[in-house]
């Protein structure tokens, strides 16, 4: 089950295909869905969860908690949206594929998928574009 909250910033919309798509890269992946949360935030309590739990003081645009069980996919991600807003100006990309290219990269991680190496980067960025041209073929 995926849900979404909101914390420290104005709720925006979540088109009804970005569920089943989510869970189509889960099930592609050879996994199944559990509970999922996705927690959009400002830059501000990004920042507070990545010094409070990563002991990293850094802004971000994605961080993710995986309490993955077997082949059962859970987790939170927490998503900063202003982040995302100046990644995708940044990049010449729209905010919202900004957006679903971090919400697939936040559930690639929950499958196992890593980007510390210039390898796992290249690979995790091929598996977002992947998935993306999924969403987009609708």
């Amino acid at each position: 089950m995926i849900t979404y909250f909101f914390e420290e910033i104005e709720p925006v919309e979540i088109k009804q295909e970005i569920v089943p798509w989510l869970n189509r890269l889960i099930t592609l992946e050879g996994y199944k869905a559990g509970k999922i949360n996705y927690i959009f935030c400002d830059d501000e309590y990004l920042l507070k969860v990545n010094r409070d739990f990563l002991n990293h003081d850094y802004y971000t645009d994605v961080i993710t908690f995986d309490y993955v069980k077997g082949k059962t996919v859970s987790g939170e991600i927490f998503v900063s949206l202003p982040r995302i807003s100046e990644n995708a100006d940044l990049l010449k990309s729209s905010f919202l594929d900004e957006l679903h290219r971090v919400l697939a990269h936040g559930m690639l991680h929950l499958c196992g998928y890593k980007d510390k190496t210039p390898e796992e980067q290249k690979d995790m960025t091929a598996r977002e574009n992947h998935y993306l041209a999924l969403l987009n073929d609708k």
